[in-house]
């Protein structure tokens, strides 16, 4: 490996997890960036997107999406200001997916807020309808081999599970429905394993494909989405896209194919790199040990203006 390809830097879009009004807010309202980010979205939806996530009572609402979109990209212009940050590649793992589309110009950010409104409440009037009793479970310090064992004896017994995310070793996320939750929680404890939170609506499990075929058919064909002008390497597979075409499957791949953080490691390693940015209010991926492991990490986001982790 030469020099040059040993000092190559990702910039890496967290997905959005629980987060409260308290310091998401502060961050809109004091942040210079996030003003400024604030404001465009704002002009893009014709609402004051900080009203609508003050009144949310919902994690995942549109205003919330919203307000996560606007606070990665806005973490993303202080790197490039105070740290200089010149990726060479770009990761936007679930949720970071959009944030990827608007930072590598395939999309113009103003474009990429009404993009993700729309997801929303495409998603919202899906899930009124279909899987309704369909949650998210991520845990950790599960053995491969138990995980195995809980989710063959749930299928024998007729019960429906999708595996939504590999994060690392022994760290996943499945998919299931509420009824088996506490169960299933058990089984994890029992096989060592420690349960950490839950989402609802459930995401990125193979039965919603019809979601997928209703962003595909009524959301996306309104957007005119270009190549990429930084690769962006897709979290299902770790594929680096480089054109219009391929990041537009890696949109609606969100929907029904599981995040897959193992490959996205090995394809940055393969590419190169060596210092990770993560942009945005991360509360997991700077946190995996197949990432501390393999680079240097940067948090930039709200509450960590700039964290550096150095790999073991």
């Amino acid at each position: 490996m030469t020099a040059s390809e040993q000092t190559k830097t990702a910039i890496v879009f967290p997905g959005m997890g629980p987060s409260g009004f308290s310091e998401v807010g502060r961050f809109l309202t004091l942040d210079p960036f996030a003003r400024k980010r604030l404001a465009e979205a704002d002009e893009a939806l014709g609402y004051s997107v900080f009203d609508r996530l003050r009144d949310s009572e919902d994690d995942y609402s549109e205003a919330t999406q919203i307000a996560f979109l606007v606070n990665s990209m806005a973490s993303a212009d202080r790197a490039e200001q105070e740290h200089g940050l010149v990726p060479d590649l770009c990761v936007g793992p679930s949720f970071g997916q959009k944030a990827a589309a608007a930072y590598g110009s395939s999309l113009p950010f103003p474009e990429v807020v009404r993009l993700t409104a729309e997801l929303a409440r495409c998603e919202h009037a899906y899930f009124a309808e279909e899987h309704q009793d369909a949650v998210t479970h991520t845990f950790v310090r599960t053995p491969q081999e138990k995980l195995t064992e809980i989710l063959t004896e749930l299928g024998e017994r007729g019960e429906w599970y999708d595996y939504s995310g590999y994060l690392d070793d022994g760290f996943f996320m499945v998919s299931l429905r509420e009824k088996e939750l506490e169960g299933f929680k058990k089984a994890i404890s029992q096989a060592g394993g420690y349960s950490m939170y839950t989402m609802v609506p459930a995401v990125h499990a193979p039965a919603f494909a019809e979601l997928r075929r209703r962003a595909a058919e009524e959301i996306l064909p309104k957007y005119d989405i270009l190549d990429p002008k930084l690769p962006v390497v897709t979290d299902q597979d770790g594929t680096i896209v480089t054109s219009a075409d391929a990041l537009r499957t890696m949109l609606l791949d969100t929907f029904d194919l599981p995040i897959h953080w193992p490959k996205v490691v090995d394809t940055l390693k393969g590419a190169g790199v060596s210092k990770m940015y993560i942009t945005g209010p991360d509360n997991l991926f700077h946190r995996l040990d197949r990432t501390k492991s393999n680079f240097e990490v940067v948090t930039v986001g709200p509450g960590k203006r700039s964290r550096p982790t150095r790999k073991r």
